[in-house]
């Protein structure tokens, strides 16, 4: 018992208990994940991440964005598209819980199973994502109703942002996942 009152709708401003989907939450931005080709789509792909398959999660590739900095032509990128039916390896880019189904969008650039990057939601600067790497997850929620998203922030830009008289909180910040 840990002396505080059962949640009850009265408490928690809410009947809905479970607030934000759960059964996502080991698929990190960096993770990397084995995933087949559903259907090809205009924009891109539509996999099933593997082991979670009847999950109820909505997983991607957009293969546009994936390669819009690129000269590479149209013809050239439906190329590239796997065939419907393949498995193939990819990285964790994105992962939003707004609403059901949660949204996972995969990257399969090579550069990106190498060592996946993405700007830091607090500087802009490019964070090593995978492990080993100089970012953290954030998982953000809101007391105010359901849905959640992950954002990526260097270590050190976080740890900055934490006020310096909560200096314990700055030291596991820096080395979370570190050993």
């Amino acid at each position: 018992m840990t002396g505080q009152p059962p949640l009850t709708p009265a408490l928690s401003g809410s009947s809905d208990v479970e607030r934000f989907e759960t059964t996502s939450l080991p698929l990190m931005p960096g993770r990397r994940v084995r995933a087949k080709v559903l259907s090809h789509q205009p924009w891109g792909l539509l996999v099933a991440i593997a082991g979670y398959e009847d999950a109820g999660i909505s997983a991607s590739v957009d293969m546009i964005a994936l390669y819009s900095g690129t000269a590479i032509g149209h013809d050239d990128l439906l190329a590239l598209f796997p065939p419907v039916g393949s498995e193939i390896d990819a990285v964790v880019q994105q992962v939003r819980r707004s609403h059901p189904p949660a949204s996972i969008r995969l990257s399969i650039l090579p550069a990106d199973l190498e060592c996946f990057t993405w700007p830091c939601e607090f500087c802009g600067e490019r964070a090593v994502v995978s492990p080993g790497g100089d970012a953290v997850v954030l998982d953000v929620r809101s007391n105010d109703g359901p849905g959640s998203l992950s954002m990526i922030a260097h270590r050190h830009c976080l740890a900055e942002r934490i006020r310096p008289e909560n200096g314990g909180e700055r030291l596991r910040v820096l080395g979370l996942g570190r050993g």
